[in-house]
């Protein structure tokens, strides 16, 4: 019994690992479409010139 507790406590930790992971990952996301912006306002500005 105590065993399959420990197994379940593992696959906890692991599911949370996961999310934490998916959660950088969308954080880098955001990051990336914010730079991507940036150089869209850059561009526009050069076409006003």
């Amino acid at each position: 019994e105590r065993e399959r507790e420990r197994e379940r406590e593992r696959e906890r930790e692991r599911e949370r690992e996961r999310e934490r992971e998916r959660e950088r990952e969308r954080e880098k996301e955001r990051e990336r479409e914010k730079e991507r912006e940036k150089e869209r306002e850059k561009e526009r500005e050069r076409e006003r010139e």
